[in-house]
């Protein structure tokens, strides 16, 4: 298997724990908290996803034993 899925699927997310950060903090600044750590934690959320595709990345490169 290619890495580049890999590449696109963990900068994908990353990019999107970005976006929703930057959206939790600016509905905090709105005064709509109550959206906010839903927000956030989503956010948080696809950071630990694009962090487990890197270790998949990882471990998919280790050589297979049988």
């Amino acid at each position: 298997m290619t890495k580049g899925p890999f590449v696109a699927m963990a900068a994908a997310t990353a990019a999107l724990g970005t976006a929703l950060g930057s959206l939790a903090l600016r509905l905090d600044t709105d005064g709509y908290g109550q959206y906010t750590e839903s927000v956030a934690t989503f956010s948080v959320l696809m950071f630990i996803t694009s962090a487990l595709v890197m270790v998949t990345w990882v471990r998919d490169g280790r050589p297979h034993s049988n």
